[in-house]
């Protein structure tokens, strides 16, 4: 019996047998490569318009609190070194609430804090209270800090307030007494403005600390919170124009007691 090779037989018959070739895997390497090359940009450019986005909300929220007399007392502004800002901080409650928002701080520059408002860093609030509330809510929260080691404390770690560094809910009105214990004694005053009806709303147990790959979205490069606002690496990028001249406009000088800014 006469055996011959498949292959033999198909270049006799001019007919090549349709065995699957295997898949080149330079090529499919060399898709993804494009795809990843097409799709990382334009994810880059996501993050950053958003980071942009929160800047500017940062601005409008400080604004439009600074532009009512009654809301925080200037007094309090003109002697702040920093001021924090939370646009919509999302807090869901149900005997414990959680908070979680994204925002800015912005400080004066120099190394005592007596300069003009500075570029701002990204931040981050995370944590909660414990106690009975009902519902949830966005909340818009402005943090005064008021003094260099409270600050400084943030620009370089998490901090934990009500441990880390002493934070109470900051008096209103043009007229508020500035000079109590509390606020003499707090390193953060804290204030809020509710869209809705919230009860017991609080930051105590809370934590602040510099968004740092937001920092990289908006800069472009990695940079550390000191870097930003203490030693001025970068200028204030055109997001941030709403924020610091409001700031600059309401609160142009540091009249706090020289002796603490040491």
């Amino acid at each position: 019996m006469l055996i011959v090779p498949i292959s033999h037989l198909e270049h006799l018959s001019g007919v090549r047998s349709h065995t699957p070739r295997r898949p080149n895997l330079r090529q499919a390497l060399s898709v993804l490569a494009i795809i990843a090359l097409v799709i990382l940009p334009l994810t880059n450019g996501v993050a950053e318009t958003k980071e942009q986005s929160r800047l500017e909300n940062c601005g409008e929220v400080l604004s439009e609190i600074m532009n009512v007399p009654d809301d925080i007392p200037a007094t309090l502004v003109d002697k702040a070194e920093c001021v924090v800002v939370f646009p919509s901080v999302v807090k869901l409650a149900f005997v414990f609430g959680g908070s979680y928002g994204r925002g800015a701080m912005t400080c004066r520059s120099g190394e005592n804090f007596t300069g003009p408002w500075g570029a701002p860093t990204m931040m981050a609030l995370e944590g909660g209270s414990v106690g009975f509330q009902l519902g949830g809510q966005a909340t818009d929260f402005v943090i005064l800090v008021m003094n260099p080691r409270g600050a400084k404390a943030i620009l370089k770690s998490k901090v934990k307030l009500g441990a880390d560094a002493s934070a109470a809910a900051g008096p209103k009105g043009r007229y508020a007494e500035a000079s109590t214990d509390v606020t003499l004694r707090a390193e953060m005053l804290t204030y809020s403005r509710a869209r809705g009806l919230f009860a017991g709303v609080s930051l105590e147990g809370s934590t602040l600390r510099p968004d740092n790959s937001a920092n990289e979205s908006v800069y472009e490069k990695k940079l550390s919170a000191e870097d930003i606002v203490l030693k001025g690496a970068v200028p204030a990028p055109a997001s941030a124009q709403t924020l610091i001249a409001t700031l600059t406009k309401f609160s142009p000088r540091n009249d706090s007691a020289p002796n603490s800014l040491k």
